[in-house]
């Protein structure tokens, strides 16, 4: 007899690894020189975000699928204007960065995504110096080196625009933690989408005029209508399979999926693009980092679990409760090791509109950050 509910939580998985993979490549292949030769990330980030926010307006507004917070102005321009600050910072260098680097190495850098959001966590005072924590940060940060270190194509200037992207997008987590959970919000991707793709907009406006309008106005840049609507819609397709398994599953089973995702688009980038070629260096490099990942979100989710049982369930709102529950049921039955590539503090798609970040940024982990760090 066939388990529908469990097959249809598979297929939406599916979904989730070959859309967050299928827009990393497609934006790679718009951006590159090489290929379709539009080097202009803020523009292609811009349309995301245009895109993004018109279809959450009719979603929200007009169809009313999802019901809008309760937003003032107050808690606008004190948590999401900031937070929409670092999230357009954090997309337009990570865009910029396959302009310089390879998908297959970017990925790689993208373990730094724990070590760079446990460090604005301390900083910003939502978490503390742990040795436990530490010490696998150190691994990972040794593996990234490893894994640099093992790069052919090794570029300073795309290394620096992603690592940049990397810490800004840790900061958007923690911010996200801080000022909108201490408001008592939550948003799911679809609100996300409607109070923060606008904002961020407005802000990729500001270097869009400084540094791409002028460019496009001296060069000959060619721009196909379908290209980039089916780009846009591919990131706006990725933020709905994000919902679609936010719902199902719970964040063990998605930092699972996030791991075969980066192993699979490690493995495409190299047969879709020649050019990248992966060393030895490489391979061994991003294990090692993979290894104190997985053992970072092991700690992480046994933390989650020890205070969520420690707390009376009526204490618990509702949504933290539910997320939980679901956390648990997923991990005990389709997930038989604990760990995996991502969390609040996961590797991160800065290419798509808003997930998260996490990149899917705040699975499983957003609506009890406060409880379980």
């Amino acid at each position: 007899m066939i388990n529908r509910p469990l097959l249809l939580t598979y297929f939406y998985l599916l979904m989730y690894v070959l859309l967050s993979s299928g827009v990393i490549l497609y934006n790679k292949w718009v951006l590159s020189p090489k290929y379709f030769n539009f080097p202009l990330p803020i523009t292609l980030t811009m349309i995301h975000m245009g895109f993004s926010g018109l279809v959450a307006f009719f979603l929200v507004r007009v169809f009313k699928v999802v019901a809008p917070v309760k937003m003032t102005f107050e808690i606008y321009a004190t948590c999401v204007i900031p937070i929409s600050a670092f999230f357009a910072s954090s997309l337009w260098f990570g865009n910029t960065a396959y302009l310089h680097i390879s998908v297959a190495f970017i990925q790689m850098l993208k373990a730094l995504m724990p070590v760079a959001t446990f460090i604005m966590a301390v900083l910003c005072g939502t978490d503390k110096p742990r040795c436990d924590v530490f010490s696998n940060m150190l691994l990972v940060s040794v593996g990234v080196v490893v894994s640099s270190y093992g790069e052919i194509h090794f570029n300073v200037v795309g290394t620096l625009y992603q690592v940049t992207g990397i810490f800004a997008e840790a900061l958007r987590l923690v911010l996200t933690q801080v000022l909108l959970q201490k408001k008592g919000l939550t948003l799911n991707p679809i609100t996300s989408l409607y109070y923060i793709a606008p904002c961020s907009f407005v802000f990729l406006s500001v270097p869009w005029l400084l540094l791409e309008k002028p460019a496009m106005e001296v060069s000959q840049i060619q721009f196909n209508f379908w290209i980039f609507f089916s780009n846009a819609l591919c990131a706006l397709a990725l933020n709905f399979s994000i919902f679609l398994v936010i719902g199902r599953t719970g964040a063990v089973t998605i930092r699972v999926a996030g791991v075969l995702k980066d192993w699979i688009l490690i493995a495409l980038s190299t047969v879709i693009f020649p050019e990248s070629i992966i060393t030895r260096l490489n391979i061994i490099g991003y294990a090692i980092a993979l290894c104190g990942v997985v053992m970072y979100n092991y700690i992480k989710v046994k933390d989650v679990r020890a205070t969520a049982s420690q707390l009376p369930i009526d204490a618990i709102p509702e949504r933290i409760s539910k997320d939980w529950k679901l956390e648990k049921k997923s991990s005990d039955i389709y997930v038989p090791n604990n760990g995996g590539g991502l969390s609040s503090d996961m590797n991160v798609d800065e290419e798509t509109p808003l997930t998260q970040s996490s990149r899917l940024s705040h699975v499983g982990r957003s609506s009890i950050g406060s409880h379980g760090a």
